[in-house]
């Protein structure tokens, strides 16, 4: 990626750290690397200029497409730091090591009032010590998932993070007992994720049958993902048409994801499956049940009141060595926030096409199972919703109550 062309200001001649907030003027630096965080940064600054219209904003940082939108300088591009898994990581160690540096150097340069970091945790940590030390004040918006994982990283969020701004419910208690400033303000996709429009009108203007049952398959946001579970999600669609005969299958495309990776693995399995881009909500939204890679589309999914079975593969190196770290035993979000296994999960191993098959044909033959797990969803919904308000705006108070402070 060719880097961007940043003024020419030696920070050496300016005052450490960030310029204050003026009554006029903000500057945010915003740090997202994945699709999620890249939709959450940019309702976080759309909020932010509808909440505080008086202020000149300017924002800049890591991100996508959407925070592009919105109106973020995106200097680091989130598409090609997506990278999951410990031997994938170490091969793109070069790239992710320019993009902190950019970042850095445009931190310096432009002394942001705040620096924003939107998950991601392994690149956000190691920048939030650095800028920490240079004086920066540092807001984490989306928590590193600490509490299921790696647990001794908490220490290094209490010594470099002024305020956690936490969306599940269980997080504030966990990071109060930490020793930390944090507030809960809800999950920021609780008032977007929604469809439009009808049932009818999305199966016509994607060319599907209106007669047949509808199934999504999510495989993920990042390259290795799609590499690990879009095989298996194949293989379960083709097993299930010859189950149930009335069944389309659909694929949600993510906008980090390459469309010709997906198209090639498609004709390699010889898959019957419909990509659908920019729809997601709707696509999910209209379907009877999702297969869905374990992560923020599992919330998505849950909020869109539609039933899942959340699967999660990874390469034989990365899960043997990421699973001791682990401190749970239940992975999806869903039942993390219901307290209890709500929805079925197959991880690693498990997380082959007859087992996603059987799961997906149980839940579509028993009425009374189907229903169940739409009235467990549901309340995870209600989990999710937090104090009155949009968590977005929410989180946009947050940020400046803490820059004020």
């Amino acid at each position: 990626m060719k880097e961007p062309v940043i003024n020419k200001i030696d920070h050496r001649l300016l005052p450490p750290g960030p310029r204050p907030l003026t009554p006029d003027h903000c500057s945010l630096m915003i740090v997202a690397g994945e699709a999620s965080g890249d939709r959450h940064g940019a309702a976080l600054v759309l909020a932010l200029k509808r909440l505080y219209p008086e202020l000149e904003f300017e924002f800049f940082g890591s991100g996508g497409e959407e925070m592009r939108a919105a109106g973020v300088e995106t200097l680091v591009n989130a598409s090609d730091v997506a990278i999951i898994g410990i031997p994938e990581i170490l091969r793109a160690i070069g790239k992710l090591y320019r993009a902190y540096r950019l970042l850095l150097r445009a931190a310096r340069q432009r002394r942001p009032s705040a620096v924003v970091l939107i998950d991601w945790p392994d690149f956000n940590m190691r920048l939030a010590r650095r800028l920490r030390r240079e004086g920066f004040e540092i807001i984490y918006y989306i928590s590193p998932q600490v509490w299921a994982w790696r647990r001794y990283r908490v220490r290094a969020l209490r010594r470099d993070v002024k305020r956690m701004l936490v969306i599940l419910p269980f997080e504030e208690k966990f990071y109060k007992n930490q020793g930390m400033e944090v507030e809960y303000v809800g999950h920021p996709l609780v008032e977007s994720c929604r469809t439009s429009g009808t049932r009818e009108e999305f199966l016509w203007r994607h060319g599907l049958d209106l007669n047949r049952r509808l199934i999504a398959l999510l495989p993920g946001s990042r390259h290795k993902e799609i590499h690990y579970h879009l095989p298996a999600l194949l293989d379960a669609a083709a097993r299930l048409k010859s189950q149930i005969p009335n069944l389309q299958f659909i694929l949600p495309m993510a906008s980090t994801v390459d469309r010709a990776q997906v198209e090639a693995a498609m004709q390699d399995a010889g898959a019957d499956v419909k990509i659908i881009e920019r729809d997601t909500y709707n696509a999910v939204g209209f379907s009877e049940i999702a297969v869905v890679a374990s992560g923020t589309a599992t919330v998505e999914a849950a909020l869109l009141d539609t039933p899942m079975v959340i699967i999660y593969r990874a390469s034989e190196v990365n899960w043997r060595m990421i699973r001791p770290m682990i401190h749970l035993n239940t992975f999806g979000m869903v039942n993390l926030v219901a307290g209890r296994r709500i929805v079925p999960e197959l991880i690693q191993h498990d997380a082959t096409g007859e087992r996603i098959a059987s799961e997906v044909a149980a839940i579509l033959k028993d009425r009374e199972k189907l229903r169940q797990m739409k009235d467990d969803i549901r309340e995870v919904r209600e989990k999710l919703s937090g104090p009155d308000g949009s968590g977005a705006e929410r989180a946009a108070r947050a940020v400046m109550q803490a820059m004020g402070e």
